[in-house]
């Protein structure tokens, strides 16, 4: 067997630019049918880069791509997807209101001919989508609404659609970061499926646990290189870490000094959630300098309770403190007035703003305290102020006038963290912090978290990652069906009795 027909995609030399940054410098990578190919890297390594060039979003500098053994050159995602290769973005892209088998045919309905007239076949999509349904293993009715489905069935949709163009090559780019663990095993074993009938799958994650779990090859980029291409048996942890920062973490979280004091500077007693299915009789105290972790699996009401903190959901009952005052916040305008950010869990949903550049992102919050006596803003202190506390978390990016979508998920969140150091705030609540960025940005992101800590701030982390509860968190308070199920100390947390705590009312 030859070498183009051991491979199903080949890709050579591929090279991208941007102005004033070489995004690909002449990467290759092959991938074999039937096989899961792990391509893991930091955030900015290029992997989204690679992917759009050979998916016709980029037009690449240089290169080329061999598909089946031939060359292919795809100048649009129409072209790419014609010749059988698929990409499944990390972003749902469903039309939420309408039928599963609607959005799986979108703009290539099957028609058929009454005279003159030429109309949607409505059985024949039905039949259609149930026998590809049938073909992954799907149980998912065509005619429910996408927007009735699980996000793990969502997903499956998604591949389902990627598979109705008789993909041989799926790409798929984080494709669990919003599933649950149960979610994950049906979106393994569609996988799996797809293996069995010969599909190669480019698998784009940072959650390692997962890549050694489906993954037969790994290929890691750095800096717009390739820089390792390994059979995933001859990996672990820390052999991919190495290759993916280019140097050894021995640690991969910062020691943290929790002895600030004892000094409460929140009080939170029997919140109850004006959503009768939400959370009841929150009763919890947030210490200065401490970082509180909150613990829980899916539908434990984590996120619901810190937005109802921040004003962004409805309380029935409860009290709420601030350095001592019951303190009444019905919106976030309230809650920042009170000395509380918010870094919310859906960072490119409710976040960011993507086509805005860094500065705006900076600086929206705080606004208000930038305007002058004759009602104008200080664009030019905004600015300064922007850059500088920027600077102080060490923001990558070309410029401050950047749209902050050009930016890496890390480096996102740093600008994000940056918003809310600009309204000085007591206490900031992280929901998922590190939700979606690299190993190397994680640290980044950690040693922020403990340098805000000696400045005497305060943290509440949400986190679906057992790791950083227990390496970050003084204390970790868990929460089931929206009832809180116990807080353990630093030195008495572990997975066990974390687990124990999260599933007691299941």
């Amino acid at each position: 067997m030859s070498e183009q027909q051991e491979y199903i995609l080949e890709m050579h030399n591929i090279t991208k630019s941007f102005p004033g940054v070489k995004a690909l410098d002449n990467v290759s990578l092959k991938v074999r049918p039937g096989t899961v190919h792990a391509l893991m890297g930091e955030n900015g390594a290029g992997k989204s880069t690679l992917m759009k060039c050979l998916f016709g979003i980029y037009k690449k500098d240089d290169g080329e791509v061999f598909l089946n053994g031939e060359k292919v050159e795809f100048h649009s995602a129409k072209n790419a997807l014609e010749s059988g290769v698929s990409m499944i973005h990390q972003e749902l892209s469903n039309v939420p209101e309408r039928y599963v088998m609607e959005n799986l045919w979108l703009g290539r309905e099957p028609l058929h001919r009454i005279g003159p007239l030429a109309l949607v076949d409505h059985k024949k999509m039905y039949n259609d989508t149930l026998e590809l349904m049938k073909k992954l293993e799907m149980v998912v009715d065509p005619r429910n609404k996408m927007s009735e489905l699980s996000i793990s069935k969502q997903q499956g949709c998604e591949i389902a659609k990627a598979v109705s163009y008789k993909a041989s090559v799926v790409v798929m780019d984080e494709p669990s970061s919003s599933l649950s663990e149960t979610e994950v095993e049906l979106l393994f074993k569609i996988i799996n499926n797809l293996k069995k009938q010969g599909v190669a799958i480019i698998y784009i994650s940072h959650k390692m646990s997962e890549i050694f779990q489906i993954s037969d090859e790994i290929s890691v980029m750095r800096d717009g290189r390739l820089v390792a291409s390994q059979p995933a048996s001859e990996l672990d942890d820390d052999k991919l870490i190495k290759l993916m920062v280019g140097r050894d973490m021995t640690h991969r979280f910062p020691p943290i000094d929790f002895s600030s004091g004892d000094d409460t500077i929140l009080k939170v007693e029997n919140l109850t959630a004006s959503n009768p299915r939400s959370f009841k009789n929150i009763s919890f105290e947030l210490k200065k300098g401490e970082i509180l972790g909150i613990g829980g699996l899916v539908g434990a009401q984590r996120t619901e309770l810190v937005e109802a903190i921040f004003g962004l959901r409805g309380i029935e009952s409860g009290t709420i403190e601030v350095h001592g005052k019951e303190v009444v916040i019905n919106s976030p305008r309230e809650a920042i007035a009170n000395g509380i950010g918010l870094i919310t869990e859906d960072r490119r949903g409710s976040g960011i703003f993507p086509l805005l550049s860094i500065l705006d992102n900076t600086s929206i919050p705080s606004l208000d305290t930038y305007i002058q006596k004759n009602h104008l803003l200080n664009h030019k202190l905004i600015e300064s102020d922007s850059i500088q506390v920027n600077k102080q978390l060490r923001t990558k990016t070309p410029t401050y006038k950047t749209p902050i979508q050009n930016l890496s998920g890390g480096n996102q969140q740093k600008v994000i963290v940056a918003r809310w150091l600009m309204t000085s705030p007591d206490i900031l609540i992280m929901d998922e912090p590190t939700r979606g960025i690299d190993v190397g940005a994680k640290y980044e992101i950690y040693l922020i978290m403990t340098e805000l800590i000696k400045q005497g701030k305060s943290i509440i982390m949400v986190s679906s990652e057992m790791p950083e509860l227990l390496g970050m968190s003084s204390r970790v308070m868990v929460l089931c069906n929206g009832k809180h199920t116990g807080t353990l100390n630093r030195d008495e947390a572990n997975q066990e009795s974390i687990m124990r705590l999260a599933a007691q009312f299941r």
